[in-house]
């Protein structure tokens, strides 16, 4: 027995055809084939291109454009990064998401772009070998500096650390050539576990943080999300300073020097009371329980970092 379709029904599949039925003429997305309605592919969100972009002209012209528009997220996120201290955050822990870089591919750009910048830098240029300083009858070795000494004397200043944990002859035998080998070996090799040894201290502050907000409670990871965004700032207004100070005239350095300190700690603070919006007082007290975490912390792995960097040189 058949039964006959309904007008409705009839004009559902008729639409589902004609949808399905690629549009003669239509423009395609040159990435998946999609028809185009408008500037951007509704399935892959490629852009599409009026005109071959293999013209030199109209590249450069696209790549102004990507660079300058108004509504780039790219100079979106630089600026409030920058200039308004925990908005990032707060915007992507509302849902506020979409008008913004992600965080943590914002973070590790900014780290390595700040690592590059340290060492193209005059300053960074002139960090070559460790110092080895005398104080009483303590050597103290810094991994900055320039200085060198002789192999015989390396050998007796590697052997009054007394290292005896894991891989100590790999140690004993890169001290010395790092205290008397090439130019910034052990710099460079420093600054290469810098960033990764950063990266670990996220986490840890993370934890850190949510020991002092308690109350009310919140999650790890959005404490997490506030020093990857808070860190992504440090990098970018300290690779800002050092390219400032390195091509800028010598006296910069000194007026730039305590503007950049005093900004970094109310840029901190005021992040602090955007996100947890706590009573100002009671932030300024965890903002030094805070700096004190940062003060152990950073000690330890800035330690281990060096004794990692003089092992695997």
């Amino acid at each position: 027995m058949s039964t006959a379709a309904t007008p409705g029904a009839a004009t559902e599949v008729a639409g589902a055809s004609a949808a399905a039925r690629p549009v003669v003429g239509a423009r395609l997305c040159e990435n998946c084939g999609t028809p185009l309605i408008g500037k951007f592919c509704s399935e892959c969100g490629q852009r599409h291109h009026e005109l071959p972009i293999h013209h030199l002209g109209h590249f450069i012209r696209e790549v102004t454009e990507d660079l300058t528009h108004a509504d780039s997220r790219l100079w979106r996120t630089l600026g409030a990064l920058l200039f308004r201290p925990g908005f990032l955050t707060r915007e992507f822990l509302d849902g506020r998401r979409a008008r913004y870089l992600p965080p943590v591919p914002l973070y590790l750009v900014l780290s390595v772009l700040f690592f590059l910048i340290v060492a193209l830098t005059p300053q960074g240029a002139t960090i070559q070998r460790p110092v080895v300083a005398q104080k009483g009858s303590q050597i103290v070795l810094t991994p900055f500096g320039v200085g060198a000494v002789s192999a015989a004397r390396a050998s007796v200043i590697c052997a009054s650390f007394h290292y005896t944990g894991p891989f100590a002859p790999r140690f004993n035998a890169n001290c010395v050539k790092a205290l008397s080998g090439n130019r910034g070996d052990l710099t460079d090799n420093f600054l290469h576990n810098a960033g990764r040894a950063l990266f670990i201290l996220l986490p840890l502050l993370a934890l850190v943080m949510k020991a002092l907000y308690r109350r009310p409670p919140l999650h790890y990871v959005e404490h997490l999300l506030f020093f990857v965004y808070n860190h992504a700032f440090l990098f970018l207004v300290l690779g800002v300073y050092a390219l400032l100070t390195g091509f800028g005239p010598t006296w910069s350095s000194s007026i730039l020097h305590p503007v950049l300190w005093l900004y970094i700690w109310v840029y901190f603070y005021t992040s602090m009371l955007r996100v947890y919006g706590q009573h100002w007082f009671r932030t300024a007290v965890k903002l030094g329980g805070l700096v004190c975490a940062y003060c152990v912390l950073g000690s330890l792995l800035g330690a281990a970092t060096l004794l990692y960097s003089v092992i695997t040189l």
